[in-house]
């Protein structure tokens, strides 16, 4: 894993970004591609603060931890992530296992748009993936909707969570 170490306004000496590594090295054996961490250093009112966040196969994982001293917080810091990690493997597992064992068909509203109801316009790069690595990435970002391109298929799709717990997949119709 690339890993990058900045300091906001102090210097980071060469005894902390080791101990940075040797924290970070023990994260490799969730990434089976090359992932890149950003570890952010800074000093608030006399509390330590970290933030490290780690891209991985298009994947984020984000912690931020303050504390009375560096070591606590980049502790801290990097249980964060590997819970987070852990916590979004099985609930991948255990929710593809029950959701996809039978089709979702849902019902839509046919009600017209009215422009004025447009707030926001967003544009955002779409990366061919499977349905899991959508799911995945929508609940590491907190969305109740991703869109992807099928890795199988090259269509693109939607994954979205559904009130009941399960999760829907939108494939459009290719006739």
């Amino acid at each position: 894993m690339k890993i990058t170490v900045i300091g906001r306004q102090m210097n980071v000496y060469e005894d902390m970004k080791s101990l940075i590594n040797k924290k970070l090295a023990k994260l490799d054996k969730f990434f089976t591609a090359e992932g890149d961490a950003t570890v952010t250093l800074s000093s608030k009112h006399n509390e330590r603060n970290i933030e490290i966040t780690i891209s991985a196969a298009g994947t984020l994982f984000r912690s931020e931890v303050g504390a009375d001293s560096f070591r606590d917080a980049l502790d801290s810091a990097v249980n964060n992530i590997e819970r987070q990690i852990r916590k979004n493997k099985t609930r991948l597992a255990r929710r593809m296992r029950e959701t996809f064992a039978e089709p979702a068909i849902e019902e839509f509203d046919d009600t017209p748009v009215d422009e004025e109801t447009i707030i926001r316009t967003k544009s955002f790069p779409i990366k061919p993936m499977s349905p899991e690595e959508a799911i995945l990435q929508m609940n590491l970002l907190g969305h109740q909707f991703f869109v992807f391109i099928d890795d199988q298929t090259n269509a693109t799709c939607v994954v979205y969570a559904r009130k009941d717990g399960a999760y829907g997949l939108l494939i459009p119709d290719q006739e």
